[in-house]
Parts: C-alpha cells; sequence; structure tokens
C-alpha cells in the first residue's frame, strides 16, 4: 500500500516542497530510502523503527521503500523522520491516512518517540503557506517561529503519538499565540556610551554611522576604545521592524541558532575572528549554510584587527557591501543570503600599532608599514564610508564624568532614520547608505559653498567616484541629524573629514 505526506527541504534559507511517499510489499523485510537522500536521512529508518515501537505502533514486517520527490534536491537532515514515520502508518492502513491531504510535517524523532526540534522552521512554515496548505505539523519547540507565518494552522507536537492524536483529531492541539509584532520592551545590550570616556569625535562618528547605515572604519593604538566603541553601537541603533526581523529570524533560524526564542527581537552583532575561513564569513560547506555576513542582517559585522583577515576573505566583501547579498554557487546548488549590514571594522596604525603615539615609539619600517597597511585594499577602503583616527585616552580623560548615555543618541539616530524612510519611503529604501545615483541627485546636493569644498578635496585626495558618492551620503546624514533639508558647506566639511585614511595619503 502508498502514502504520500508532505515535507520540505532546506537549501539555504529558503525550503521547497519535498512529498514523502512510503510503499509497504510483501517480501524480506527491508528498508530502502531513495531520491537522493544524505546519510542522515538514509539512518532514518532505524530511528523511525524504534520510534513506531517504543510508540505503540505496530508495524508488520514488509519491504519497505521511502521516496523523496523531487528526486534532483539533495535532502539533508533528520527533519524527515516524523513524515516518513506518518506515512508509513498510513501505507499499513491506519486512519492517520485520510488525514495528511492538507498538512505539512517535519520533526526529528527520538529512539522513544519524541519529536526533536529542527531548523529552518519558519523557512518551512512559509513554504507551506505559499504551496497553500492550511496546516503544518511542527515540533512543540519550533511552534512560536511556524506562527509567526499568518494565515497558516500551526499543530505543535511533542511525540509521535500526540502528532497522530492531533492529526486523527482524538486530541485538540495546544493553541500557538502568534506575534504580530517586535516587543519594544525586548532587552537590549547591558553596555552603555556613558562608559566610553573621552573619544567625543569619535563618538559623533559612531553616531552618524548609525544614523545612515554607513560602513565605519576606526584606527588606532591598542587600549584606545576600538572595540569598546563598536560594541556599543548597538544600543544606538534603531529598533527592528517586524518585517525585518522576520528575515532575521529566518536567516537564524536556518542556521539552528534561534534556541528557545521564537523571533529575533534586537539587531544582530555579529564579531568573528579574524582566523574566520571565506565560507564562515559568506556562507556555505557541503550543506549550504549562513554564514557571519548574513547573520548580521540589518545589524552590525565587526572586524576587529582588519588587516589580520585572510586577503580572499576580506576581497570577497566588496560585493556584499555594494549588493547588499551574498550569491554562492557550487556544483549543485545556488543560494542567496541577504547581507545588508553596516560593516565596523578595527585596525592599528600600523603592525607594532604605536604609529602617532605620542607616549611610544613606531619601530616600523616603512617596508613593515607599507605591507600592514597593503593588506586592506584600496577597492575595499573605497566601500567604507567614514574612516576615523581614535587616539588613546589621555589620563584627565579616564577620570573624568560619565559622557553621554546611550539613550539621546538613540533618540537622535531614531529621528534622523524616520527622515530618511519619509524622503526614500517611494524607492523602497530604509536608510541614507543604501541610496543610488538617482537618490544622491534629488536628495543630496550640496550647496555652491559645499560643492566647492568636495571640488577641492576630490582634487587633493584624489578620491575616486565611489569616495564622492560616499561623501554626500554620509553629508546627506549629518545634514539629517541637524534637522535640516538641504546638504550644507559644513554638512560635507563634516564628511570629508572621516576621510583619514585619505587624508593620510597625501601627507608629507
Amino acid at each position: 500500500m502508498l502514502a504520500t505526506v508532505l515535507s520540505c527541504a532546506l537549501v539555504g534559507i529558503e525550503a521547497h516542497p519535498v512529498q514523502v511517499e512510503v510503499d509497504l510489499t510483501t517480501g524480506i523485510p527491508h528498508t530502502q530510502t531513495v531520491g537522493l537522500p544524505d546519510h542522515a536521512v538514509r539512518e532514518s529508518k532505524e530511528r523511525v523503527r524504534a520510534a513506531l515501537r517504543n510508540s505503540g505502533f505496530d508495524i508488520p514486517p514488509r519491504r519497505i521503500t521511502v521516496n523523496l520527490a523531487p528526486a534532483h534536491l539533495r535532502k539533508e537532515g533528520a527533519a524527515y523522520d516524523l513524515p516518513i514515520a506518518l506515512a508509513t502508518l498510513a501505507a499499513t492502513g491506519h486512519a492517520v491516512k485520510d488525514r495528511l491531504g492538507d498538512v505539512i510535517v517535519v520533526g526529528e524523532l527520538a529512539l522513544d518517540g519524541s519529536v526533536r526540534p529542527v531548523r529552518g522552521t519558519l523557512s518551512i512554515a512559509a513554504a507551506a503557506h505559499a504551496a497553500g496548505r492550511a496546516r503544518i505539523v511542527v515540533p512543540a519547540a519550533n511552534a512560536g517561529e511556524a506562527a509567526l507565518v499568518a494565515g497558516l494552522a500551526v499543530l505543535p507536537v511533542r511525540s509521535l503519538a500526540e502528532a497522530v492524536a492531533v492529526l486523527t483529531g482524538t486530541r485538540v492541539p495546544a493553541r500557538v499565540p502568534r506575534l504580530a509584532a517586535v516587543d519594544p520592551a525586548a532587552p537590549r545590550e547591558q553596555v552603555d556610551f556613558a562608559e566610553v570616556r573621552g573619544q567625543e569625535h569619535v563618538k559623533r562618528a559612531v553616531e552618524v554611522a548609525a544614523a545612515g547605515g554607513h560602513n565605519l572604519l576606526l584606527i588606532g593604538p591598542p587600549g584606545a576604545g576600538k572595540t569598546m566603541l563598536a560594541r556599543r553601537l548597538p544600543t544606538i541603533l534603531p529598533p527592528l521592524a517586524f518585517d525585518e526581523a522576520l528575515e532575521v529570524t529566518k536567516i537564524h533560524s536556518a542556521a539552528g541558532l534561534l534556541a528557545d526564542r521564537p523571533i529575533i527581537a534586537a539587531r544582530p552583532f555579529r564579531a568573528p575572528h579574524h582566523t574566520a575561513s571565506a565560507a564562515g564569513l559568506f556562507g556555505g560547506g557541503s550543506s549550504p549554510r549562513p554564514g557571519e555576513i548574513a547573520l548580521a542582517h540589518h545589524g552590525v559585522l565587526f572586524l576587529d584587527e582588519l588587516p589580520e583577515f585572510r586577503r580572499d576573505v576580506l576581497e570577497g566583501l566588496r560585493q556584499p557591501l555594494e549588493e547588499w547579498r551574498v550569491v554562492l554557487v557550487r556544483s549543485g546548488w545556488r543560494v542567496v543570503y541577504p547581507a545588508r549590514v553596516m560593516l565596523v571594522a578595527a585596525m592599528n596604525p600600523c603592525a607594532c600599532g604605536f604609529r602617532g603615539d605620542p607616549q611610544r615609539v613606531c619601530r616600523c619600517t616603512p617596508t613593515q608599514l607599507a605591507h600592514y597597511r597593503g593588506r586592506v585594499s584600496g577597492p575595499l577602503l573605497d566601500r567604507i564610508d567614514l574612516h576615523v583616527e581614535v587616539t588613546a585616552v589621555p589620563y584627565r580623560d579616564l577620570g573624568a564624568a560619565s559622557g553621554e548615555p546611550s539613550a539621546p543618541i538613540h533618540a537622535r539616530v531614531v529621528a534622523a532614520r524616520a527622515r530618511q524612510r519619509a524622503r526614500l519611503a517611494s524607492g523602497g529604501l530604509a536608510c541614507n547608505a543604501e541610496m543610488g545615483s538617482r537618490e544622491l541627485h534629488a536628495h543630496a546636493r550640496p550647496d555652491p559653498a559645499g560643492a566647492l569644498i568636495l571640488e577641492r578635496s576630490m582634487s587633493r585626495l584624489g578620491l575616486s567616484a565611489r569616495a564622492y558618492t560616499r561623501i554626500l551620503k554620509v553629508a546627506r546624514t549629518v545634514a539629517d541629524l541637524a534637522g535640516a533639508d538641504a546638504v550644507a558647506a559644513p554638512h560635507v566639511a563634516e564628511a570629508v573629514q572621516y576621510r583619514c585614511l585619505d587624508r593620510r595619503l597625501v601627507e608629507p
């Protein structure tokens, strides 16, 4: 007898419908799984057999063939255990067979029949809704994220026996509340800008970067506070909108990083170590998983000790920083990860870290200095809007009173972002960093005095066309923070000051 259950395969962060077909025939008892399964899927026959037996279901000794269609799509993981078990029961003539027509099923089985959580449930629920299915059976631990999809009845189950009871109507499924908004009282970072002593000009640059969504590079000696400043950036960023939270949650769910949270309520902050590989940063592997840049979507990607990252990793950032996505193409699969991130990087001014320090002597030779700076290419630096020098904090500032806390800075950033959304809403853009040439021409043209400053800066510093657009974007953000409708000379002048690496290249 043949039975079919619909499940889903996760590829990257997208789910694709998979038909789980089970056929029982006479012959030597044996279970064969076909349809391009990986090793974990092939092992499911042992988990399913034990789970069925320990849940009180008697499966007659038959030859069992499990087919996962379409056959060209690789099937990975243990999420097919529960649908295979239900289809096996249905193939024996169990009453559950008549209740599987409008449902999608996912779940990993333990040997005692309990259902364990799986990754990518939010993507699977969205695929179920898109496929026109009315119900989805998921592990109870994944019910919260599945319920984020409107118009879909979520049936949470904790065991195989409970799944059968819910589908046959002998047990009422637990009600799963659906979140329709991000909780504004969600816990935020425990750090605060008030803890940063001195560095007023750097804190201003961080505020400008946050207000416009700009990439930021902090350059200074060890102990100057670069990492401290970067880790406080999330405390001043605007809260996640609900649609942004759904996108972030889908990525973290596909990576298996949701834990017990139904939704990611705060902007991500990812800080990979400088030994990270290209696959770790951009994603990939034999089974495609999101990398650090995708996990930082709608948040901050912090790269400390920037020149210490591998050259291929750094150069791989160039396209995602322009296109806001990562496209991975390998033999047999192609995945696209969204990567709308703020890149915040930190580096020392030289290999020893003490160049320009008034208290300590830099012993780097010109060759060593050129080699160190050459680890970060010009095209990558061009894509970073603000280059800011972070100097050592004087002793008198270390014992000074607390600085401005995060809350008022956060309020200014939120107000500036609101002005940007109102101005850029027609183009589907959220902040100044996303503006293209059309938006720059319409909203960021400086006044005559500002244009003159920009012209002289371009000539003296030898800036590229990309650096020109970055300066205009930052100047537009500075004007937004000031509540100005037009970009004026002071806004352009401040934006030019945030190109310290370009200035350094022409210093005698």
